[in-house]
């Protein structure tokens, strides 16, 4: 479990791709702090890590994973954000988040609010409806709150969040910019209510 609070923001170091691939993340991490098979958020998707030294640590990830994320779309140089697992006892100062990246958002637009940015993103009809106004998102790891949403269209709807300039600093989000493909999970209260109104 994660609180989409980012601890670091590194990059990617290199790819090793076969069936599936392997990982290498430059860090600010302390490495005797991490074990081996520990859990950490890399832009929201929840890897473990399989090795590590002085500065990096790796992760081997999934064809599963690669398909459903912007993954398959990093290489060396990609820049992405950190948290590392919730312990007991710890602050939660985000939300409940499990790692499990439900699908790709991409950016539509950029604006200036004051001292924020208001981004809007479009994203897969289905997901829609778990994204409500004043709700919680994940959008590359980053608990953020929804200001609105547009559900409109047969295969698409739309939300809008603000970041204000401490998230734009220490996370990639800064960086986005219409076009921008982010990974999204939706709010894990959210998921479990749809499946008991289903179920009834």
């Amino acid at each position: 479990m994660f609180t989409g609070i980012i601890t670091d923001r590194g990059l990617v170091r290199g790819v090793e791709r076969a069936a599936d691939a392997r990982y290498i993340f430059e860090t600010a991490y302390d490495p005797d702090a991490i074990a081996l098979g520990a859990s950490i958020s890399c832009s929201g998707a929840c890897l473990t890590v399989v090795d590590k030294g002085p500065g990096w640590f790796a992760a081997d990830v999934s064809a599963e994973t690669l398909s459903k994320t912007t993954l398959g779309d990093w290489q060396a140089g990609t820049p992405v954000n950190f948290e590392r697992a919730l312990r007991l006892g710890e602050e939660l100062g985000g939300h409940i988040v499990s790692g499990h990246v439900d699908g790709v958002a991409i950016a539509r637009s950029r604006d200036e609010e004051g001292g924020s940015i208001r981004l809007t993103f479009g994203a897969p009809k289905a997901l829609m409806r778990f994204i409500a106004p004043k709700g919680s998102v994940v959008l590359d790891g980053v608990s953020l709150t929804v200001n609105s949403i547009s559900d409109t269209g047969q295969t698409e709807g739309g939300f809008a969040v603000n970041i204000v300039p401490h998230t734009a600093r220490v996370t990639t989000l800064g960086a986005c910019r219409p076009g921008t493909r982010v990974n999204l999970e939706i709010d894990m209260l959210a998921r479990y209510v749809q499946r008991l109104l289903a179920t009834e």
